[in-house]
């Protein structure tokens, strides 16, 4: 779901700021107190891939002239050819010149990772396992990189430390161990909160089955060692979740999907994408 524009607004207005700075020299210089005429842009895919952040594109140009009419002629999750016409603007040319590089930027940062989340999507879907994203996210951009990674067909994972309790290996290593770390938490955690721990080895995961946790995540295992840990986790906690993560990469992702896991976790949708090239066009 696209995040409420009470939320996005100030990130928006902030990097409207950032580039528009002390104001815009070229399109002040081109029609000088604000006499611009009204025009119409075009959006133009010069990639295949999937389009996400449309709506997000639309307010960029509205917070700058509410009169802006931004016609979307592609969806958000829907795939284009390079060529495609993407979406219709009509409005002031001082705005639309305006706001077409933090427009432009948005739409195709986070169509990149839509496209690339789809082509991970793809690789597993023969299999019943889920992508999942993770929170390694630019600062200030992670609810729209979730977004976009929901776009592509992943779930999302945890958006902040706040959503649940994920103990990893550093904060095994502080408690002392698996158990450990699980006895103080739940003995600080609403009784809602969920519980995923992190095994990097057998032992560990013959540790954590007898706690009765929601996720166990496999992180970093060879295949041959997630296949054992799957049987462990399988026998003694059936309820319990299975998560694999740590170097999945779209060559490989399919392997370890093949093992029977309920999720896959890779940052690669976020990390390893390449932005979407799209052209604006002033008609």
């Amino acid at each position: 779901m696209l995040p409420p524009f009470i939320v996005l607004d100030p990130i928006l207005q902030d990097w409207l700021r950032e580039d528009i700075g002390r104001g815009d020299r070229s399109t002040s210089g081109l029609f000088p107190g604000g006499n611009a005429p009204i025009g119409q842009a075009v959006w133009i895919a010069k990639a295949d891939g999937v389009i996400a952040g449309l709506a997000i594109a639309a307010r960029v140009f509205r917070l700058l002239d509410a009169d802006v009419s931004f016609v979307a002629i592609a969806q958000d999750g829907k795939p284009v050819k390079t060529g495609d016409l993407i979406a219709k603007i009509n409005g002031s040319l001082a705005t639309l010149l305006m706001g077409e590089r933090v427009a432009l930027n948005l739409v195709m940062r986070l169509s990149g990772i839509a496209s690339t989340t789809a082509e991970y999507v793809k690789a597993i879907a023969h299999t019943k396992t889920r992508l999942v994203d993770t929170r390694k996210t630019i600062p200030g951009m992670r609810i729209m990189e979730k977004y976009a990674t929901f776009i592509g067909g992943a779930i999302n994972h945890r958006y902040g430390l706040d959503d649940a309790v994920m103990l990893k290996d550093n904060h095994i290593a502080a408690a002392g161990g698996i158990k450990e770390a699980v006895q103080r938490v739940r003995e600080n955690i609403p009784f809602t909160t969920s519980i995923e721990v992190e095994t990097e080895s057998i032992a560990q995961v013959r540790e954590a089955v007898q706690l009765n946790l929601d996720v166990i995540m496999l992180d970093n295992m060879p295949l041959s060692m997630m296949r054992d840990a799957i049987a462990i986790i399988r026998q003694h906690s059936p309820h319990t979740k299975i998560e694999a993560s740590g170097n999945i990469t779209l060559e490989t992702i399919a392997q370890v999907a093949e093992l029977g896991m309920d999720y896959i976790s890779t940052s690669a949708m976020v990390t390893r994408s390449p932005w979407l090239d799209i052209s604006m066009r002033i008609k």
